[in-house]
């Protein structure tokens, strides 16, 4: 069995959903889930929001700004929570990140 890859999460990182885990709104329960091989989690609603802004392109930080002004919270502890959910998620392989191309 391959070892997934970690990663550790900053406001640099640009984190998104591995391809074999998906983000999905579940009809029957009315709740979001990540569904990936034999295995379901279901975020809270801030958790969502957070995985709905990971698309590889944006970056942590960008992610962050974006959450403090939306809900005119103090930077710092946004940016405190959102790296250690991103990281916990990287732990459990539901994360990995896009990096950049090197020739």
């Amino acid at each position: 069995m391959a070892s997934p890859r970690h990663i550790s999460v900053s406001e640099a990182s640009r984190p998104h959903l591995p391809r074999h885990a998906k983000l999905r709104f579940d009809e029957t329960r009315k709740v979001w889930v990540i569904l990936a091989p034999e295995r379901v989690l279901a975020p809270d609603e801030i958790a969502v929001e957070v995985l709905q802004l990971c698309d590889g392109v944006r970056s942590v930080e960008q992610m962050v700004d974006h959450l403090a002004a939306k809900y005119a919270a103090p930077r710092e502890a946004i940016a405190a929570d959102v790296v250690a959910m991103l990281q916990d998620l990287a732990d459990k392989g539901f994360l990995t990140e896009t990096r950049e191309k090197t020739s």
